[in-house]
Protein backbone atom coordinates (compact mmCIF):
# COMPACT_ATOMS: atom_id res chain seq x y z
CA UNK A 1 0.00 0.00 0.00
CA UNK A 2 1.36 3.42 -0.99
CA UNK A 3 1.33 6.11 1.66
CA UNK A 4 -0.83 9.16 0.94
CA UNK A 5 1.67 11.70 2.27
CA UNK A 6 5.40 12.35 2.51
CA UNK A 7 7.48 14.45 4.88
CA UNK A 8 9.84 17.13 3.55
CA UNK A 9 12.32 19.40 5.28
CA UNK A 10 11.48 23.03 4.56
CA UNK A 11 12.74 26.49 5.41
CA UNK A 12 9.94 28.17 7.34
CA UNK A 13 9.83 31.98 7.15
CA UNK A 14 7.61 34.02 9.47
CA UNK A 15 8.21 37.71 9.04
CA UNK A 16 11.91 38.16 9.73
CA UNK A 17 12.24 34.78 11.44
CA UNK A 18 13.73 31.79 9.60
CA UNK A 19 13.68 28.22 10.92
CA UNK A 20 14.01 24.65 9.73
CA UNK A 21 10.82 22.61 9.88
CA UNK A 22 9.20 19.40 8.67
CA UNK A 23 6.13 19.68 6.42
CA UNK A 24 3.65 16.97 5.36
CA UNK A 25 2.92 17.00 1.61
CA UNK A 26 0.19 15.02 -0.17
CA UNK A 27 1.40 12.44 -2.70
CA UNK A 28 0.52 12.56 -6.41
CA UNK A 29 0.20 9.41 -8.51
CA UNK A 30 -0.32 9.26 -12.30
CA UNK A 31 -2.91 6.48 -12.78
CA UNK A 32 -3.26 5.03 -16.28
CA UNK A 33 -6.64 3.40 -16.91
CA UNK A 34 -6.67 0.56 -19.44
CA UNK A 35 -10.08 -0.65 -20.60
CA UNK A 36 -10.15 -3.98 -22.46
CA UNK A 37 -6.43 -3.70 -23.32
CA UNK A 38 -6.91 -0.16 -24.69
CA UNK A 39 -4.91 2.54 -22.89
CA UNK A 40 -7.53 5.18 -22.31
CA UNK A 41 -6.39 8.00 -20.04
CA UNK A 42 -3.92 9.02 -17.34
CA UNK A 43 -5.36 10.70 -14.26
CA UNK A 44 -3.20 12.60 -11.79
CA UNK A 45 -4.57 11.38 -8.50
CA UNK A 46 -4.04 10.52 -4.86
CA UNK A 47 -2.81 6.93 -4.33
CA UNK A 48 -5.78 5.57 -2.35
CA UNK A 49 -9.14 4.12 -3.44
CA UNK A 50 -7.79 3.61 -6.97
CA UNK A 51 -10.31 0.86 -7.72
CA UNK A 52 -13.18 3.24 -6.97
CA UNK A 53 -11.51 5.96 -9.05
CA UNK A 54 -11.04 3.75 -12.13
CA UNK A 55 -14.59 2.37 -12.02
CA UNK A 56 -16.08 5.76 -11.18
CA UNK A 57 -14.29 7.44 -14.07
CA UNK A 58 -15.51 4.84 -16.57
CA UNK A 59 -19.01 5.08 -15.12
CA UNK A 60 -19.03 8.89 -15.26
CA UNK A 61 -17.83 8.92 -18.85
CA UNK A 62 -20.47 6.40 -19.94
CA UNK A 63 -17.90 3.76 -20.92
CA UNK A 64 -19.60 1.29 -18.61
CA UNK A 65 -23.31 1.38 -17.88
CA UNK A 66 -23.44 -0.74 -14.74
CA UNK A 67 -21.75 -3.11 -12.33
CA UNK A 68 -22.86 -6.19 -14.27
CA UNK A 69 -20.61 -5.21 -17.20
CA UNK A 70 -17.46 -5.45 -15.08
CA UNK A 71 -15.55 -8.72 -15.40
CA UNK A 72 -12.20 -7.99 -13.77
CA UNK A 73 -10.44 -5.02 -12.14
CA UNK A 74 -6.69 -5.18 -11.53
CA UNK A 75 -4.95 -2.31 -9.70
CA UNK A 76 -1.14 -2.00 -9.71
CA UNK A 77 -0.56 0.99 -7.42
CA UNK A 78 3.23 0.72 -7.62
CA UNK A 79 3.19 1.12 -11.41
CA UNK A 80 0.15 3.39 -11.45
CA UNK A 81 -1.99 1.15 -13.67
CA UNK A 82 -5.66 0.17 -13.47
CA UNK A 83 -6.74 -2.61 -15.85
CA UNK A 84 -10.46 -3.07 -16.33
CA UNK A 85 -12.13 -5.78 -18.38
CA UNK A 86 -15.77 -5.17 -19.20
CA UNK A 87 -18.56 -6.42 -21.41
CA UNK A 88 -20.98 -4.23 -23.29
CA UNK A 89 -20.71 -1.56 -25.95
CA UNK A 90 -17.90 0.42 -24.36
CA UNK A 91 -16.72 2.11 -27.54
CA UNK A 92 -13.18 3.37 -27.00
CA UNK A 93 -12.40 3.89 -30.69
CA UNK A 94 -13.39 7.55 -30.51
CA UNK A 95 -11.43 8.12 -27.31
CA UNK A 96 -7.69 8.57 -27.63
CA UNK A 97 -5.14 8.75 -24.85
CA UNK A 98 -5.33 12.04 -22.97
CA UNK A 99 -3.77 13.51 -19.86
CA UNK A 100 -6.33 14.85 -17.42
CA UNK A 101 -4.85 17.25 -14.88
CA UNK A 102 -5.70 17.31 -11.20
CA UNK A 103 -6.00 21.07 -10.85
CA UNK A 104 -8.98 23.39 -11.07
CA UNK A 105 -9.78 22.16 -14.58
CA UNK A 106 -8.99 19.19 -16.73
CA UNK A 107 -6.46 19.18 -19.51
CA UNK A 108 -9.01 17.44 -21.70
CA UNK A 109 -12.72 16.81 -21.58
CA UNK A 110 -14.80 13.84 -22.66
CA UNK A 111 -17.96 15.91 -22.62
CA UNK A 112 -19.62 17.38 -25.70
CA UNK A 113 -22.72 19.35 -26.59
CA UNK A 114 -24.50 16.04 -27.22
CA UNK A 115 -24.05 15.07 -23.55
CA UNK A 116 -25.90 18.19 -22.47
CA UNK A 117 -28.62 18.03 -25.13
CA UNK A 118 -29.39 14.40 -24.32
CA UNK A 119 -29.55 14.88 -20.55
CA UNK A 120 -33.03 14.57 -19.07
CA UNK A 121 -34.29 17.15 -16.61
CA UNK A 122 -34.27 15.92 -13.00
CA UNK A 123 -37.67 15.68 -11.35
CA UNK A 124 -37.33 15.15 -7.60
CA UNK A 125 -39.21 16.10 -4.44
CA UNK A 126 -36.03 15.77 -2.39
CA UNK A 127 -35.68 18.76 -0.05
CA UNK A 128 -33.22 19.87 2.62
CA UNK A 129 -33.26 22.46 5.38
CA UNK A 130 -30.58 25.16 5.53
CA UNK A 131 -29.53 24.07 9.03
CA UNK A 132 -28.96 20.52 7.75
CA UNK A 133 -26.75 21.86 4.94
CA UNK A 134 -24.70 23.87 7.45
CA UNK A 135 -24.35 20.84 9.75
CA UNK A 136 -23.35 18.49 6.90
CA UNK A 137 -20.77 20.92 5.51
CA UNK A 138 -19.22 21.37 8.98
CA UNK A 139 -18.91 17.59 9.41
CA UNK A 140 -17.68 17.30 5.81
CA UNK A 141 -14.85 19.76 6.47
CA UNK A 142 -13.70 17.92 9.58
CA UNK A 143 -13.83 14.47 7.96
CA UNK A 144 -10.86 15.06 5.65
CA UNK A 145 -7.78 14.00 7.56
CA UNK A 146 -5.56 14.65 4.54
CA UNK A 147 -6.80 18.22 4.15
CA UNK A 148 -6.16 18.97 7.82
CA UNK A 149 -2.68 17.47 7.49
CA UNK A 150 -1.59 18.86 4.11
CA UNK A 151 -4.08 21.50 2.92
CA UNK A 152 -3.65 20.05 -0.60
CA UNK A 153 -6.69 17.84 -1.12
CA UNK A 154 -10.27 17.98 -2.42
CA UNK A 155 -13.20 16.10 -0.89
CA UNK A 156 -16.57 14.86 -2.10
CA UNK A 157 -19.44 13.14 -0.35
CA UNK A 158 -22.82 11.60 -1.08
CA UNK A 159 -25.31 12.55 1.63
CA UNK A 160 -28.84 12.01 2.80
CA UNK A 161 -30.62 14.94 4.43
CA UNK A 162 -28.68 14.47 7.68
CA UNK A 163 -25.92 11.89 7.10
CA UNK A 164 -22.71 11.52 5.07
CA UNK A 165 -23.13 8.16 3.31
CA UNK A 166 -19.94 7.97 1.18
CA UNK A 167 -16.86 10.18 1.56
CA UNK A 168 -13.80 10.38 -0.70
CA UNK A 169 -10.79 12.65 -1.14
CA UNK A 170 -8.23 13.23 -3.88
CA UNK A 171 -5.90 15.93 -5.18
CA UNK A 172 -8.38 16.34 -8.05
CA UNK A 173 -11.96 17.49 -7.44
CA UNK A 174 -13.21 15.42 -10.41
CA UNK A 175 -11.40 12.37 -9.06
CA UNK A 176 -12.94 12.73 -5.59
CA UNK A 177 -16.43 12.68 -7.10
CA UNK A 178 -15.57 9.72 -9.35
CA UNK A 179 -14.33 7.81 -6.28
CA UNK A 180 -17.73 8.36 -4.68
CA UNK A 181 -19.53 7.13 -7.80
CA UNK A 182 -17.19 4.14 -8.16
CA UNK A 183 -17.80 3.00 -4.59
CA UNK A 184 -21.56 3.47 -4.96
CA UNK A 185 -21.57 1.37 -8.14
CA UNK A 186 -19.46 -1.46 -6.72
CA UNK A 187 -21.26 -1.56 -3.36
CA UNK A 188 -24.80 -1.07 -4.71
CA UNK A 189 -25.36 2.23 -2.89
CA UNK A 190 -28.30 4.16 -4.43
CA UNK A 191 -27.53 7.62 -5.81
CA UNK A 192 -31.07 8.91 -6.39
CA UNK A 193 -32.72 11.26 -3.86
CA UNK A 194 -29.32 12.19 -2.48
CA UNK A 195 -27.18 15.30 -2.16
CA UNK A 196 -23.59 15.74 -3.39
CA UNK A 197 -21.09 17.78 -1.38
CA UNK A 198 -17.82 18.97 -2.91
CA UNK A 199 -15.01 21.15 -1.66
CA UNK A 200 -14.12 22.48 -5.10
CA UNK A 201 -15.48 24.87 -7.67
CA UNK A 202 -18.62 23.64 -9.42
CA UNK A 203 -17.94 23.70 -13.15
CA UNK A 204 -20.23 22.51 -15.93
CA UNK A 205 -18.41 19.14 -15.90
CA UNK A 206 -19.08 18.64 -12.19
CA UNK A 207 -22.70 19.67 -12.67
CA UNK A 208 -23.14 17.24 -15.55
CA UNK A 209 -21.61 14.41 -13.50
CA UNK A 210 -24.33 14.92 -10.90
CA UNK A 211 -27.04 15.22 -13.54
CA UNK A 212 -26.05 11.93 -15.18
CA UNK A 213 -26.49 10.20 -11.82
CA UNK A 214 -29.82 12.02 -11.24
CA UNK A 215 -28.58 13.78 -8.09
CA UNK A 216 -30.98 16.68 -7.42
CA UNK A 217 -28.84 18.83 -5.09
CA UNK A 218 -25.14 19.73 -5.28
CA UNK A 219 -23.48 21.83 -2.57
CA UNK A 220 -20.03 23.40 -2.37
CA UNK A 221 -18.04 25.69 -0.10
CA UNK A 222 -16.66 27.20 -3.29
CA UNK A 223 -18.14 29.02 -6.29
CA UNK A 224 -19.91 27.81 -9.43
CA UNK A 225 -19.18 28.90 -12.98
CA UNK A 226 -21.78 30.70 -15.10
CA UNK A 227 -22.29 27.66 -17.33
CA UNK A 228 -22.81 25.44 -14.28
CA UNK A 229 -25.53 27.79 -13.01
CA UNK A 230 -27.26 27.85 -16.41
CA UNK A 231 -27.05 24.05 -16.74
CA UNK A 232 -28.38 23.55 -13.21
CA UNK A 233 -31.36 25.76 -14.03
CA UNK A 234 -32.00 23.95 -17.33
CA UNK A 235 -31.65 20.48 -15.80
CA UNK A 236 -33.66 21.07 -12.65
CA UNK A 237 -30.74 20.77 -10.22
CA UNK A 238 -30.50 22.73 -6.99
CA UNK A 239 -27.08 24.40 -6.93
CA UNK A 240 -25.76 25.79 -3.64
CA UNK A 241 -22.39 27.52 -3.31
CA UNK A 242 -20.27 29.51 -0.87
CA UNK A 243 -21.55 27.59 2.16
CA UNK A 244 -19.49 29.20 4.90
CA UNK A 245 -20.47 29.78 8.51
CA UNK A 246 -24.19 30.48 8.41
CA UNK A 247 -24.24 31.84 4.86
CA UNK A 248 -24.88 30.28 1.47
CA UNK A 249 -25.91 31.22 -2.06
CA UNK A 250 -28.66 29.21 -3.76
CA UNK A 251 -28.07 29.71 -7.50
CA UNK A 252 -30.86 27.50 -8.84
CA UNK A 253 -33.65 25.22 -7.65
CA UNK A 254 -34.33 27.19 -4.47
CA UNK A 255 -37.62 25.31 -3.95
CA UNK A 256 -35.62 22.36 -2.58
CA UNK A 257 -33.99 24.45 0.17
CA UNK A 258 -36.19 25.05 3.21
CA UNK A 259 -35.23 27.98 5.42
Amino acid sequence: MIESTQEFHVLHIDGQTRSNASETVVKELPLTIILNDRELVTLLSSPEDLKYLAVGFLYSEGLIKGKDELERILIDAERGVARVEARGENNTEEVFRRLITSGCGRGASFYSAADIEGQEKIVSRFQVRTRDIFNLVTRFQHQSRLFRTTGGIHSAALCSVTEIIVFAEDIGRHNAIDKVFGRCLLEDIPLGERMMLTSGRISSEILLKAAKRKIPIIVSRSAPTDLAVKLADDLGITLVGFVRGKRMNVYSGAFRVET
